[in-house]
């Protein structure tokens, strides 16, 4: 018993300093917040995902001026209070890449794939999302959802610049999708070839970016009129402008993921003593 004592006070002793790290975080449309059966419909959609306890999490409601100051000059919609519905979940100490994760019965276009671009463009490259809504959605308003969790979760703001530029690309997204016929995992993947390029040349000159737009596409047999790839390439280039304006935000991100990382590898140590604990106290009981 007395070992139990000790491993309980351990326990408690390591992991006080481990809650005090964000890295986890939720943000919900707030017409989602106000109704109390969808948040919580959410909130167990999310709890079903991980195997941290969702009411751990710090939290953000996104409103509807929020996401209308993003999208408004790029998409051309605007969104009342009432239909800002889907949510958000973010964990950073996921340590393999990013993974995302989206509702497909309630988020109607928008792709895993095309949320990740979206997010690379933003300079995140880590982190565990999940996305979902209430009610059936399109998927383009919840990325402000998605941006704002990682905000939460980094504690520093993401540039509106990077913001609008991640906007843009996930709407260019959707529209070459409806434009091509296409399916929207093959035009993501375009343009995460397309991006990696423009990434590690460092190029930020629209019509150097075409040029590997057109040539990707063609590898990929998607037929692309002269404006498509235009469309394509001033977006990705607004991206890579937008680059500049994340050093401080990528520096954070950096640091809260690291040090999410080791509180979950602490956190298996945690369970795996207090799983020889209960052994032991198994075996004194049956007495074996």
């Amino acid at each position: 018993m007395k070992k139990l004592a000790l491993g309980l006070i351990l326990l408690i002793m390591i992991i006080s300093p481990i809650y005090g790290v964000s890295g986890f975080a939720i943000t919900y449309g707030e017409t989602t917040y106000t109704n109390a059966d969808w948040k919580n419909s959410m909130n167990s959609y999310f709890q079903s995902k991980t195997s941290k306890n969702v009411s751990d999490a710090t939290s953000k409601v996104v409103t509807a001026s929020e996401v209308n100051a993003i999208s408004m000059n790029i998409t051309g919609r605007t969104y009342p209070s009432s239909q800002i519905f889907s949510c958000a979940m973010v964990d950073l100490s996921y340590s393999q890449g990013i993974n995302v994760v989206v509702d497909s019965s309630k988020i109607t276009v928008v792709t895993p794939k095309m949320y990740a671009n979206a997010l690379k463009s933003t300079g995140i490259n880590n982190g565990y999302v999940v996305v979902s809504s209430p009610i059936s959605a399109s998927g383009e308003a919840a990325l402000a959802g998605v941006l704002e969790s990682y905000e939460v979760a980094v504690g520093a703001p993401i540039p509106d610049q990077a913001k609008k530029a991640a906007t843009e690309e996930l709407y260019t997204e959707t529209q070459i999708v409806n434009q091509t016929g296409q399916s929207p995992d093959k035009i993501a993947e375009l343009f995460s070839k397309a991006m990696d390029q423009v990434q590690n040349q460092n190029l930020q000159d629209p019509a150097q970016i075409k040029v590997i737009v057109i040539n990707i596409a063609n590898s990929m047999n998607i037929n692309l009129s002269d404006p498509q790839a235009q469309q394509i390439a001033n977006s990705l280039a607004n991206s890579q402008q937008a680059q500049s304006s994340l050093t401080d935000f990528k520096n954070k991100l950096q640091s809260v993921t690291s040090q999410a990382t080791q509180s979950g590898g602490i956190i298996e140590q945690i369970m795996n003593y207090l799983q020889s604990i209960f052994n032991y106290l198994s075996s004194l009981v049956s007495g074996q």
